[in-house]
């Protein structure tokens, strides 16, 4: 019932900058963590950032100082704003959202993100 719906892909220059907003709908228990995963093809889904309700995030190491997440508590809605975007960011990205209470976590479509050089 609960979906979550990406959006901000695209296909981009090196150094250039994306924003990739997912909103959650639908009857949601409490969310307690947001955040975004990425998959590039032929490798494992790595976390890129969360944020929790507090707005306490964590980064990779591979996207601190580029990328920036924030959420919208009251409209159930993350962001992430990527910068100075290399090659190697190129993946599908996927939201997630984590009810601790309902102990289910909830993820989007997935959102493509292509970086050429």
């Amino acid at each position: 019932q609960v979906q979550l719906v990406e959006s901000g892909g695209g296909l981009v220059q090196a150094g250039g900058s994306l924003r990739l907003s997912c909103a959650a709908s639908g009857s949601i228990f409490s969310i307690n963590a947001m955040g975004w995963y990425r998959q590039a093809p032929g490798k494992q889904r790595e976390l890129v950032a969360d944020i929790n309700a507090g707005g306490i995030t964590h980064y990779a190491d591979s996207v601190k100082g580029r990328f920036t997440i924030s959420r919208d508590n009251a409209k159930n809605t993350v962001y992430l704003q990527m910068n100075s975007l290399k090659v190697e960011d190129t993946a599908v990205y996927y939201c997630i959202a984590v009810s601790l209470q309902a102990g289910v976590d909830y993820w989007g479509q997935g959102t493509q993100v292509t970086v050429s050089s």
